[in-house]
């Protein structure tokens, strides 16, 4: 079995004074091997399953005994026992750690070629299926347009899975539905995909499994504003969201906050394991499982890119080629059938993450820093295809903002003494700015994730307007990252998990983005607004300066840029 294959494992602070919203190369592939990742988030449980994957089960049971209680230990136990061939110690494991309060569909997801001797045995798979919903994971929303929007779900088994959409807003009741089969070539995944919708229009949803409705109640959702129009809204962002139970409340935070969708910017899952199935498709279940974020996904369209702890190891870099290291497509294989983006990369000829969709007059492009990053000849985080794609993207949006999406920080500095944020790849970054001020590109925002924790920070520019970073990347992690003093610095936050929101108005006079900072208890840290006149090239406004607490920002005249002491304690 190819999982048996082993491979070496290398502030300031106050109160807010306004209301809440309510709503590579083969030397790469041998770099792999003499560093390993490291110990992402201090996560025994995921480490454990990547000695389980390359086949020390023994060093899996040690690292486990400190934590011999936890219901994720339990479910590993039962693994275990399965791979030793003892059934009914596996469905010991597996009643008590259903009975400390893991979901039964956990043992039915598996992966389950890891739990094929324990479900041949009858008495396991008898509990196992009687308990489990048909439903294993999801409803995941996503590709939400003006006019349709698409479901991804996993089943129990193959399964004919029909969504029924229902119009929530309207006297008379309109449904429109879709249909698609989940299949094990597709690890019993399917996206269901319905049209024929009407914008910015309040809908409810069922999805039947094999002609059986699945959730009660049924969730709604909002179409978008008409496409090219002009609108207001809010988008959820953030990256940094190791697996951390005591963390998983975040979903509920964003939740009530109610964004139109959620961007998922890298470093989502934290599988470290490029070479092993196991460890990702485990760490993908782990928290599709988790009622916190299929409460909110199943009502949010999410779209996603990864980063090097969800597509190789850390700070990778796995070189130019398709094809090689050869485990490339089929990480790229296992993101797409756990996603519910509008597109991956370039396809199958040129695969990847990158892709881009408009809400209303808003342009989202999002990229993919990682499958063709390398540094033979002139360094390059993109590849040729994609940088091709991007500049023609961007020449051609019509976009009021246009949203610059990427895994790893923009700004100068955010990483001192490292090449693995975009200070690594300079000429590329400078060739994409001048693009922008070349073709008189209006209206550009980035947005990043990786350092865990919230920025503002500004990047002058001596021939075209300054650059506006966002960056937010601390969602669930334990681990976190200082705020790093550099001259663009407007305002950081570390002190707990939190998650970037964009709040546009593209309906007033001059439109506008403004940028909160919200915590994982809900509290608004930081503020800021940056209007369109100030992203132009013939802008009369040139930076932002800190307003009063909580950061609520203007802007103001002056040429420099201050050194600002925002740094969270």
């Amino acid at each position: 079995m190819a999982n048996r294959t082993a491979v070496a494992r290398r502030r300031s602070r106050c109160k807010p004074n306004h209301a809440r919203l309510r709503l590579g190369s083969w030397a790469c592939a041998l770099l792999f091997v003499v560093v390993g990742p490291t110990a992402a988030q201090h996560d025994v449980h995921r480490n454990a399953v990547r000695k389980i994957a390359a086949g020390d089960l023994n060093a899996a049971d040690a690292m486990l005994e400190p934590v011999a209680d936890d219901p994720e230990t339990l479910y590993l136990k039962s693994w275990l026992a399965a791979l030793r061939k003892r059934p009914d110690e596996a469905l010991t494991a597996a009643r008590r750690a259903v009975q400390a309060g893991l979901p039964v569909e956990r043992f039915v997801a598996g992966p389950r070629d890891a739990f094929e001797s324990s479900t041949a045995d009858s008495e396991f798979r008898r509990w196992a299926e009687d308990r489990a919903s048909p439903l294993l994971h999801g409803p995941l929303l996503g590709r939400v347009t003006d006019r349709a929007a698409a479901v991804w779900v996993r089943t129990a088994r193959p399964a004919t899975v029909r969504v029924v959409v229902r119009a929530s807003e309207e006297d008379e009741a309109v449904e429109v539905g879709g249909d698609a089969q989940t299949t094990a070539e597709r690890d019993y995944t399917a996206v269901v995909q319905v049209a024929g919708l009407k914008p910015q229009t309040g809908y409810d949803y069922q999805v039947l499994v094999d002609g059986k409705p699945m959730l009660d109640p049924r969730p709604r959702f909002r179409t978008s504003p008409p496409q090219n129009r002009a609108a207001s809204f809010t988008i959820a962002f953030g990256g940094g969201a190791g697996f951390v139970p005591e963390h998983e409340r975040m979903w509920d935070t964003i939740r009530q906050r109610a964004p139109h969708a959620l961007l998922m910017l890298g470093d989502n899952i934290y599988s470290d394991d490029p070479t092993q199935s196991w460890t990702q498709h485990y760490c993908y279940y782990r928290r599709q499982s988790r009622p916190e974020w299929r409460q909110l996904t199943a009502r949010t369209a999410v779209y996603a890119i990864y980063d090097d702890h969800d597509f190789g190891t850390d700070d990778c870099i796995p070189g130019p080629e398709v094809d090689q290291p050869p485990w490339k497509r089929d990480v790229w294989r296992r993101f797409q059938q756990n996603w519910n983006n509008p597109a991956y990369g370039g396809g199958e000829a040129q695969p990847g993450c990158w892709f881009d969709f408009s809400i209303g007059d808003v342009h989202f492009i999002l990229l993919d820093g990682r499958y063709y990053r390398s540094r033979s000849g002139t360094p390059s985080m993109l590849g040729p295809v994609q940088k091709a794609w991007l500049l023609e993207t961007l020449k051609n949006s019509r976009g009021t903002f246009k949203v610059l999406a990427s895994p790893v920080p923009w700004t100068e500095g955010v990483k001192p003494g490292s090449k693995d944020p975009w200070d690594g790849f300079p000429e590329e970054r400078e060739e994409i700015f001048r693009f922008i001020e070349q073709q008189r590109v209006e209206g550009v925002v980035l947005i990043a994730a990786d350092r865990h924790r919230s920025d503002l920070r500004i990047t002058r520019r001596e021939n075209g307007y300054d650059l506006y970073e966002f960056e937010s990347s601390r969602l669930t992690n334990r681990h976190t990252h200082p705020v790093v003093q550099t001259p663009g610095l407007v305002f950081g936050y570390n002190k707990t998990c939190s998650v970037g929101m964009m709040h546009f108005d593209t309906t007033k006079a001059d439109p506008q983005v403004r940028y909160e900072i919200v915590d994982i208890d809900g509290r608004t840290v930081h503020s800021a607004i940056v209007l369109h006149s100030q992203l132009k090239a013939d802008r009369t406004v040139d930076v932002l300066t800190p307003g009063r607490c909580p950061g609520v920002v203007r802007p103001i005249w002056p040429k420099a840029i201050p050194t600002l002491p925002y740094a969270a304690r």
